[in-house]
């Protein structure tokens, strides 16, 4: 065996003394991190003050809304809906494709904007897009980047069969100015 070139230490050797010493230590430590902690960690920037986070607010539901539809005795349909800040004041906007719910054929499509005041207990209608008199029925509906997109199927004259339109046409509505402004043409293109 080869002899070490340093002195052999006295504080090398371990007794039961310094376990004890050194377990006392590290529970003591343990025990002050469980009272003291750190402040909690923040997302904002340094400088920014706290900021309260508000609840994200609802899309009006489209249930039990008085849609301007004439349907008879049958009821009102909500075929479709989608949601969106369509105005840009922070408060989502609920558009509803609607039509009547009759057994057979294929009757027109509604699409009206709905929004709902603070507060209030019943959605609204403020906006038509789509009247059901134009006799048009919607596919490929979407809101999306504040705007309404639609895929719009017609009739080139009342002697075409309501179950097979012949026309078809695509259609945006943004909001701008305070209205919703249609930007493709409303001309209807042939199929």
């Amino acid at each position: 065996m080869q002899q070490s070139v340093v002195p052999e230490l006295a504080h090398t050797q371990t007794s039961p003394i310094q376990w004890v010493a050194t377990a006392t230590a590290i529970a003591g430590v343990v025990a002050l991190s469980s009272v003291l902690h750190p402040d909690p960690a923040r997302a904002a920037q340094p400088g920014a003050g706290p900021k309260t986070a508000t609840a994200p607010v609802a899309a009006p539901d489209p249930t039990g809304v008085d849609f301007p539809i004439t349907c008879g005795p049958t009821k009102v349909l909500v075929q479709k809906k989608a949601a969106g800040d369509l105005d840009g004041d922070g408060r989502p906007e609920t558009v509803a494709v609607v039509r009547c719910d009759a057994g057979s054929g294929t009757p027109p499509n509604g699409v009206y904007v709905l929004t709902q005041a603070e507060g209030a207990k019943q959605p609204r209608v403020v906006a038509t897009l789509v009247d059901p008199k134009d006799r048009l029925s919607v596919t490929d509906f979407a809101v999306r980047d504040g705007a309404v997109t639609a895929t719009l199927l017609g009739y080139s004259s009342t002697d075409v069969p309501s179950c097979c339109p012949d026309l078809k046409d695509s259609a945006k509505w943004q909001w701008k100015n305070g209205a919703f402004i249609r930007s493709t043409p409303s001309e209807a293109r042939s199929a």
